[in-house]
C-alpha cells in the first residue's frame, strides 16, 4: 500500500508515537484520522498534519466505549473519503505489583488497575480493528491494521495489567491476519522498547541512565523508530501476521 491519499487512523494520536505517525505518514502523502481524547492535544497534531500539506480530521473517541468506537469509523470514510489503514496506539499504564508486603501489611492491585488497562489497551484494541475492518470490507478496497504491543509482552515485574494486554494484542494480531486475509486487509504489530516520549522524559536522570545501559545500543528509541517501522508494515503487501521488534536490542 502507497501511503499517497490514503486515509489513515490512529488512536491515541493526541501525543507521543501516536503523533508521530502522523506527522510521518502525512509526510509521505497520507491524510490523518486523529483519534484521542484530549482535545488541544489532537489539535496540535492537527496543525502539524496539515503543515505537511495533507488533510487531518479529529474524531474524539474513547476506544473502550463500544459506542463511541462504532460512531467513530462510521464518520471517518463519510468525513476523509475512505479508511485504508489503522494503527491501534491508545494506551494507558497503572503499574503496581499483584501483591505487595510492606511492614506486614498486603496491598492487592486493585481490580480497577487491571481492569482500566484491560479495557484501553486490549478491548480498544478489538473494538477499533473491528470496525475499521468492517469500513475496510464494505468498501472492497486494501486495508491494513498495526496494533502497537510492547516488549512488556512478555512479562514485566509491576506490570500484570500492561503485559497481560500486550501480550493478547500479538495473540490477536496473527489472529486476524488469518481471518482478513481474503479481505485484502493485512494485521501486523509493532513491539516498541523504551522510546523517548513524554513519560520516559518525566523520568529522572539517574532512572533513565540505569535504564539505557541495560538496552545494547545504550540509548532509548525515538518515535520516528517507532513511525518507520509502521510505515513498512503499511508499504510492504506481503507482511502480515507478524510482529516488528524495536527494542534496541533490549529483552526484559
Amino acid at each position: 500500500m502507497q501511503l499517497e491519499n490514503k486515509v489513515i487512523a490512529i488512536t491515541g494520536a493526541g501525543q507521543g508515537l501516536g503523533r508521530s505517525m502522523a506527522v510521518y505518514f502525512a509526510e509521505r502523502g497520507a491524510d490523518i484520522a486523529i483519534i484521542d481524547l484530549n482535545q488541544e492535544q489532537m489539535e496540535e497534531t492537527q496543525k502539524q498534519v496539515e503543515a505537511k500539506g495533507r488533510k487531518a480530521a479529529i474524531f474524539p473517541c474513547n476506544v473502550a466505549d463500544e459506542q463511541q468506537v462504532v460512531e467513530t469509523f462510521a464518520a471517518i470514510p463519510q468525513q476523509m473519503g475512505g479508511l485504508h489503514g489503522l494503527i491501534n496506539n491508545a494506551g494507558i499504564i497503572r503499574d503496581g505489583l499483584m501483591l505487595k508486603q510492606r511492614d506486614g501489611e498486603i496491598s492487592k492491585m486493585s481490580m480497577a488497575q487491571w481492569q482500566a488497562v484491560i479495557d484501553v489497551n486490549l478491548t480498544g484494541v478489538f473494538l477499533c480493528a473491528r470496525e475499521a475492518g468492517e469500513q475496510m470490507i464494505k468498501a472492497g478496497t486494501e486495508g491494513c491494521i498495526i496494533n502497537i504491543s510492547s516488549i512488556s509482552r512478555a512479562g514485566n515485574m509491576g506490570q500484570s495489567n500492561y503485559s497481560a494486554a500486550k501480550s493478547g494484542v500479538a495473540a490477536m494480531t496473527v489472529t486476524w491476519a488469518k481471518e482478513l486475509a481474503k479481505f485484502n486487509i493485512r494485521v501486523g504489530s509493532i513491539a516498541p522498547g523504551f522510546i523517548e516520549t513524554e513519560m520516559t522524559a518525566s523520568m529522572k536522570p539517574e532512572a533513565l541512565e540505569k535504564l539505557c545501559s541495560g538496552i545494547p545500543l545504550k540509548r532509548m528509541g525515538k518515535p520516528e523508530n517507532i513511525a518507520h517501522s509502521a510505515a513498512f508494515i503499511l508499504e510492504n503487501d506481503y507482511f502480515t501476521g507478524r510482529m516488528i521488534e524495536c527494542d534496541g536490542g533490549l529483552r526484559l
